[in-house]
């Protein structure tokens, strides 16, 4: 499987099939309210499947995406797709039961053999029993490190620990081209894990995986800088 990141929670998954999971758009709406989002725009990219975790513009750019891809758009549920069935699992953005940022799909399903978590803008402080059940036994996880509108660094330790991936990929916090969020330095301190800094924006999952009980972070470089 190879992991591409584009920047926030946008990355496309690489295999015998393809799935593209939260494409960012127009990142003007960002502009307008005085925050940097600089990540380049996603072109010439196509997918058989398009999951939007949630309808904020910075995860639910689906026009981005070519090859007339089946798209799961901030659904939950068990959906039949060309890379076979994605779980979509109910959850917060916030800490107040989706009161203040609303809604979150997490999502989960097997790719390449290698069964795959997304948490989107998770911002429970903790997942509920019924949601960790759903989520299986995660391989590679994709978790949101930043604070700011998801948990932070040290929750974000937690729920790695809670999980047991073998790899996990943090995203969603500050970089040189996004200035609202946290950078990942309390989430690295926090979880006490082999940590490797890739120098481009692409891995292959298989090079990098760890065990259950001493998983891999992989820090993927930022596109574009």
């Amino acid at each position: 499987m190879r992991i591409r990141w584009f920047g926030q929670s946008s990355f496309l998954l690489s295999g015998e099939r393809s799935v593209f999971i939260d494409p960012f758009g127009d990142p003007s709406v960002a502009a307008s309210r005085g925050l940097q989002f600089d990540y380049p725009p996603i072109e010439g990219v196509e997918a058989d499947v398009v999951l939007v975790t949630h309808e904020h513009f910075d995860h639910n750019g689906v026009d981005a995406i070519g090859g007339a891809p089946e798209v799961i758009r901030a659904k939950a549920g068990r959906f039949e797709t060309p890379i076979g069935e994605i779980v979509g699992i109910a959850s917060e953005h916030d800490d107040v039961a989706g009161t203040t940022r609303g809604s979150n799909i997490v999502f989960s399903f097997v790719f390449d053999g290698l069964r795959v978590a997304h948490l989107g803008d998770f911002g429970q402080p903790a997942l509920r029993p019924e949601q960790r059940d759903a989520l299986g036994d995660v391989d590679v996880l994709f978790v949101p490190i930043g604070g700011f509108a998801t948990i932070g660094g040290t929750q974000a330790a937690e729920l790695v620990r809670e999980l047991a991936p073998r790899l996990v990929a943090p995203m969603h916090y500050r970089t040189p081209l996004v200035n609202f969020l946290e950078p990942p330095d309390e989430f690295l301190e926090a979880i006490g894990a082999r940590i490797e800094r890739a120098e481009t924006s692409e891995v292959v999952a298989e090079e990098l995986l760890g065990s259950r009980d001493d998983p891999t972070v992989v820090l993927l470089a930022p596109p574009g800088v």
